[in-house]
């Protein structure tokens, strides 16, 4: 696992903060358009997603990619999570809006 460059987990909020940098973000996806899709964060904010997925994504996935924009992220990795979000998960995603957090995979 690379460390070197970790991904700020954000939420729409917090994109601003970050542009240009790697971030990570979980998002319920609404809709496509022309290529990005349109989802909403987990403080309820649309974001914009742009590039291709590998493949269907589900109800809500995590983005890895570069913020270029106050609402936008440029994905390099989608992960999907299934069409529902658990409590616990949610809950935990709702503190981003007062607290920065670098995130790592638990292994």
């Amino acid at each position: 696992m690379d460390t070197s460059n970790p991904a700020v987990f954000v939420n729409a909020e917090l994109l601003p903060m970050y542009v240009g940098r790697k971030v990570r973000a979980v998002v319920q996806v609404l809709r496509t358009e022309g290529g990005s899709i349109i989802g909403k964060s987990t403080d309820e904010r649309q974001l914009i997603i742009k590039g291709s997925p590998p493949g269907p994504l589900t109800t809500f996935v995590e983005v890895i990619g570069i913020a270029d924009g106050n609402q936008s992220i440029r994905a390099e990795i989608f992960t999907n999570f299934g069409d529902t979000l658990g409590t616990i998960l949610k809950s935990y995603l709702n503190v981003l809006p007062t607290h920065e957090l670098v995130c790592s995979p638990v292994e």
